[in-house]
């Protein structure tokens, strides 16, 4: 059934009009005003704090902004994928990502099939085969312990198992060497495959239907490689699958019993808690896997079961809508200051744009308004010594994440306290700004004459009244890291329901897959580029005539 469009909605004209109202708002006086602005604009839920409080916004403006919420469906629509129903309306599937780490206590049947045992069954092999290669059990073919893995995948399959095995480093293997390839680009399998020893290697191939061509075309590499190096009965000992296409990983050589299977239910950037977090398991061990998918489904239970006004995902979703909309801000900039999360930004990348970055409503209507930002962002403080620049004096306003722990895993002494102290810093100084009479007292006490103060003045003045969240946790432990992921998951879903889009396709992935294996033969083979626009067939030329 077609929804009223957004902005026909009651709730999202009054918002309208009470943005013409905040135009002039400043946090300073917001702050100044509410001396509890700060407790009541901040919440905890699964071992995470969220500080929203340095946002433009009142709380007649979340209390609007919970009305557009619930007039748009978020808690029927949340209902409806936890039931398992089929929300992916293009693909006709359920989104049931988030039955992947509940406990097998909590029981779903969809479609009549019970999908609590499916999901704790493929957990129970990665347990065994895990525990198997972290022992030493699991020998490559000469017999030795394996030293080395390398992950085979692409979108979701790469960037969930890198990201956390690169966050929790410090639970970390001492044995094991984790590599991850991606790119068809053959200079990342040919670093990855650098210094390595075919004995004691072992390659993940992660690809649901054994067909992704990125990954298939690098999995296809890797097996020369080995094939190259040993003796062709060996492969079964050195390659295992995440997949369901049992006839492709057999004709490639792997035995199907070291195939991990998954369902069509998970979406790729919503896979890092099946089988595609293998890779975890091997890296850190089952049982700080296991953490991670119970700090997940902590936030599942607090969003299922926390009222809106109070519930951390549909705040922070709430929020960053707000600030998109109604102050035109056009991307979102995530800085984590811990550098265990340096690929957390791309991270979020994948789910938030690939999952709303979308033109069309779910019944393939126009949507009336722009839709996902950009997300990117780094470290912090190499942040603040980049890019920092344009998000202070910039003629963009860019809302920034925070993220920080308010205890570090070393021991270096004062490093915490420099790193807490920028952080914090920086929100205060995204909200506070200068003012150019601030600016002139700072350098008339310096004992700047009047021409000099008067050159230099606009350009220390800083805007202020720019938007961030902070986000802290007390350390970086695998719960920490599956509820904060967990919590952007909800967060992105709450703005698809809000701006009525698909969250859970992403066909707009396929166009340049189809037109690039017409190009690949362009330039493998003797045809020749003319069916292309001039620039097309140009490059095509360019690219024959380098072979």
């Amino acid at each position: 059934m077609r929804q009223p469009s957004l902005t026909s909605t009651a709730s999202f004209q009054a918002l309208a009009a009470h943005a013409i109202d905040s135009t002039d708002w400043q946090m300073r006086d917001l702050f100044a005003a509410d001396p509890l602005r700060f407790k009541n604009m901040s919440v905890e839920a699964a071992g995470l704090f969220l500080d929203y409080s340095k946002n433009r916004l009142d709380r007649r403006t979340l209390e609007l902004l919970v009305e557009l919420a619930r007039e748009r469906g978020v808690e029927e629509r949340r209902e409806a994928m936890f039931r398992g129903e089929k929300i992916n309306l293009t693909e006709q599937r359920a989104v049931l990502h988030t039955a992947l780490r509940a406990p097998l206590d909590c029981a779903l049947v969809v479609d009549g099939q019970d999908v609590s045992a499916d999901v704790h069954a493929v957990l129970a092999r990665l347990r065994a085969f895990s525990d198997a290669v972290r022992s030493g059990a699991w020998l490559g073919y000469s017999g030795k312990p394996i030293t080395d893995i390398v992950n085979i995948g692409i979108g979701g399959s790469d960037l969930g198992p890198k990201m956390v095995c690169l966050a929790l480093r410090q639970y970390a293997h001492p044995r094991l060497n984790m590599r991850f390839v991606s790119n068809v680009d053959g200079h990342d399998i040919d670093a990855a495959l650098s210094g390595i020893d075919p004995e004691t290697t072992l390659f993940i191939v992660a690809s649901k239907t054994f067909t992704t061509g990125e990954t298939m075309q690098n999995a296809q590499t890797a097996r020369r490689w080995f094939l190259a190096r040993a003796r062709p009965d060996a492969l079964a000992r050195h390659f295992v699958a995440v997949s369901t296409n049992t006839a492709a990983i057999e004709a490639f050589g792997i035995d199907p019993a070291n195939m991990f299977p998954f369902w069509d239910w998970v979406g790729g950037r919503y896979s890092v808690w099946s089988a595609i977090g293998l890779p975890i398991a091997l890296s850190v061990g089952f049982g700080y896997f296991s953490d991670f998918l119970a700090g997940a489904h902590a936030m599942d239970l607090h969003f299922t079961a926390t009222p809106l006004e109070q519930n951390m995902p549909v705040l922070l979703a709430l929020t960053g809508f707000w600030n998109r909309q109604f102050l035109a801000c056009a991307s979102v900039s995530i800085a984590p200051y811990h550098q265990d999360l340096n690929r957390f930004p791309a991270y979020l990348q994948q789910l938030d744009m690939e999952s709303n970055g979308k033109r069309v409503t779910r019944t393939g209507q126009p949507v009336d308004t722009s839709t996902c930002p950009v997300i990117w962002g780094d470290c912090g403080t190499n942040g603040q010594h980049a890019f920092f620049q344009l998000l202070h004096q910039g003629t963009d306003v860019t809302p920034i994440d925070f993220i920080a722990c308010l205890r570090p895993a070393h021991e270096l002494e004062a490093h915490h306290a420099a790193l807490l102290a920028n952080c914090f810093a920086q929100s205060e100084a995204f909200m506070r700004g200068k003012n150019i009479d601030e600016v002139r007292a700072d350098l008339q006490a310096q004992g700047m004459g009047p021409a000099d103060i008067e050159r230099l003045a606009p350009h220390k003045t800083f805007p202020g009244n720019r938007p961030s969240n902070t986000i802290l946790m007390e350390y970086l432990t695998p719960y920490a890291l599956g509820a904060l992921v967990a919590l952007y998951e909800h967060k992105t879903f709450v703005q698809g329901v809000l701006w009525d889009v698909n969250s859970f396709d992403q066909w707009g992935v396929e166009l340049g897959k189809v037109l690039a294996k017409n190009i690949e033969a362009e330039l493998t083979g003797d045809a020749q580029p003319q069916r292309h626009d001039s620039s097309t067939n140009g490059l095509i030329a360019m690219a024959k005539a380098a072979v």
